[in-house]
C-alpha cells in the first residue's frame, strides 16, 4: 500500500518547465523552494524564531522553516531557513546588453589578426585614477592570466603595456598618445560613493577634447561593471565578473576588423 501512496504521490508532482513562468527550483520542478540564511538583532529564542518566520513572509514567501538557527552573540541570532516562492518571471521576455563577440583561444585569436589585420595590436592597461587594485588589469594583461587563460603579453599578435595602478586619466591617454594605441583598457574597482563612474566618464571627454575617442577602442572591466553600464558611459565594451583574457582580445580582434571593413 504504501507503495502505491508514493507512486501516487510521484504522479502529482508537477514535471512541466514554461519558460514563461520560471520559479526557483529545489527538489523538484516549481516547487519555488528558496534557501536563505541571515541574522537577525534580537535575542536567540522562540521568539526570534517566530521573528524570522514573520520576516520571510513579507517577503513573499510561503510556508517559511527555520532549519537551524544560533546566537551570534548577545542580541544576535543566526538563521539558516526555507521558503516557498509563488512568483514567476518570463524568462523569454529577457533581454540583457553584453558584448557580442565570437571567444577564440590565444592561437586563433593570434591567427584571426594576422589574417585579418596584418600587424600587432596596440593595447594599453591600467586601473585608472585612485584605483590602487591591479588584479583585474593583471589578470587580463600579464602574461601568466588569470585560472589558466593567458593574459594578452603571452599573445604573439598583441603588443600589451600595462601600466600598473593609480596612473591619471591625463598620464594614460598620453601613453596612448605616445604609443598610438589601438585599445584602452581601463579597471576599476567599484566604490559606494561611485568615484568609478566619474573617473571613467572623465576619461571620455579627455579622449573626446584630444580628437581620440573614435580613434580607439574603448574597454572598461571590474567586478561589478557590465556592458550595459559601460555603453551608457561611451565605452565600446564593458567587461565583468566571469571575463577573462580569451573575451576580451577576441572582442578587441573581431571589433578592429569590423571597423577596417
Amino acid at each position: 500500500m504504501s507503495g502505491g501512496l508514493y507512486n501516487t504521490h510521484n504522479q502529482n508532482i508537477d514535471k512541466t518547465l514554461d519558460m514563461k513562468k520560471i520559479k526557483p527550483y529545489g527538489d523538484t520542478m516549481n516547487d519555488g523552494k528558496i534557501q536563505m540564511s541571515f541574522t537577525l538583532p534580537v535575542p536567540y529564542g522562540e521568539e526570534a524564531v517566530e521573528a524570522a518566520k514573520q520576516l520571510i513572509k513579507k517577503m513573499g514567501l510561503e510556508n517559511p522553516q527555520i532549519v537551524y538557527y544560533k546566537e551570534l552573540n548577545k542580541g544576535f541570532t543566526f538563521f539558516n531557513a526555507y521558503g516557498d516562492c509563488t512568483h514567476t518571471v518570463d524568462f523569454t521576455s529577457i533581454k540583457v546588453p553584453k558584448v557580442e563577440s565570437n571567444v577564440m583561444s590565444m592561437e586563433d585569436t593570434d591567427k584571426y589578426i594576422k589574417e585579418k589585420i596584418g600587424r600587432k595590436v596596440i593595447v594599453i592597461g591600467a586601473s585608472t585614477g585612485t584605483d590602487a587594485h591591479t588584479v583585474g588589469i593583471d589578470a587580463i594583461m600579464n602574461m601568466k592570466g588569470f585560472a589558466g587563460h593567458y593574459g594578452l603579453e603571452r599573445y604573439e599578435m598583441f603588443e600589451a603595456y600595462n601600466l600598473g595602478s593609480q596612473v591619471s586619466n591625463e598620464d594614460f591617454v598620453a601613453k596612448a598618445i605616445e604609443l598610438n594605441a589601438d585599445v584602452l583598457l581601463v579597471s576599476q574597482t567599484v566604490t559606494q560613493k561611485n568615484i568609478h563612474i566619474a573617473n571613467l566618464t572623465n576619461l571620455v571627454e579627455i579622449l573626446e577634447a584630444e580628437g581620440l575617442r573614435e580613434k580607439v577602442i574603448l574597454i572598461c572591466g571590474g567586478a561589478r561593471i557590465n556592458h550595459e553600464l559601460a555603453k551608457e558611459l561611451g565605452y565600446d565594451a564593458g567587461f565583468g565578473s566571469n571575463s577573462f583574457a580569451d573575451n576580451v582580445a577576441s572582442y578587441i580582434a573581431n571589433e578592429m576588423y569590423n571597423r577596417i571593413k
